[in-house]
């Protein structure tokens, strides 16, 4: 550990979201011994993963955005209210732009401008607009690590790492069972379920950098992740745990263990 300590923050960031991507590795890997993965199991891990993002929102970055503002005299709720904002219309365009098809939906339903992608090809962008703000998340938080009244402490950010990382697993396995049953060789349903979340690195790089470089922005930037981060809650996880109408319960119930498992981590540890 203090080894890890020692590091720059931006390295910091780098090494916590290859523990993410290697857990969704993890979960990919499962296909190597499933075929399928039944509607339930699926919809108890999306309620999961949306319950872990809603509490990874609050308590690891719009919490420590008021704090850090308060602390600097300015009005609390400006960068938490204008960064969210800014972060949920960063998505929406990316959304509008990026064309990805979310899983369980026919090819006529694509999203984004058109393009002449493999339905697999597709599936993947969803995941990789999914996980986006997961590793931007990470990053902006060891990079608020690394400043003096940073609002946050490097246990904190590790149960952010974490509570991510935790979430990965499943959703790791939720994009290579479907690429197997569709009749992708398990080798290469594994390597897309694991490419789902190489995006994480490179977006918590990507925010830690700009944390240390322009610290009046670090509680904007908090916020910003915060509302990337619900963006996709709503707009995607949420909608698919509960569209089939008869495990909208053991989603929920899947998001509320998410939210307090999360909650747990970011106050226990943090």
């Amino acid at each position: 550990m203090d080894f890890f300590t020692e590091l720059h923050p931006v390295v910091q960031a780098l090494f916590a979201t290859i523990f993410t991507w290697l857990l969704t590795a993890v979960g990919a890997s499962l296909v190597f011994f499933m075929k399928e993965m039944s509607r339930k199991v699926l919809d108890l891990m999306l309620g999961f993963a949306a319950g872990v993002m809603i509490a990874a929102s609050i308590w690891s970055l719009l919490m420590p955005a008021m704090d850090l503002a308060e602390s600097e005299g300015t009005a609390p709720w400006i960068p938490a209210l204008v960064g969210f904002a800014g972060g949920g219309l960063f998505l929406l365009m990316v959304d509008r732009i990026l064309p990805h098809l979310h899983q369980g939906l026919s090819s006529e339903q694509t999203e984004g401008v058109h393009v002449s992608w493999s339905r697999t090809t597709l599936l993947l962008a969803a995941i990789t607009l999914h996980n986006i703000p997961e590793g931007l998340a990470v990053g902006v938080a060891f990079g608020a690590v690394g400043l003096d009244g940073g609002g946050t402490t490097l246990a904190a950010a590790l149960a952010l790492a974490l509570g991510i990382g935790i979430q990965n697993l499943p959703e790791g396995t939720a994009v290579s069972l479907p690429l197997r049953g569709a009749g992708m060789s398990r080798s290469k349903s594994f390597f897309y379920g694991q490419l789902s979340a190489v995006v994480e690195p490179v977006a918590a790089v990507l925010g830690a950098a700009l944390v240390t470089l322009a610290r009046p922005a670090l509680p904007y930037t908090l916020a910003f992740a915060a509302g990337a981060m619900i963006y996709v809650v709503v707009e995607e996880v949420i909608p698919e745990s509960q569209c089939h109408g008869k495990n909208t319960d053991l989603a929920t119930g899947g998001a509320m263990a998410g939210f307090a498992l999360m909650m747990f981590l970011d106050v226990a540890l943090g």
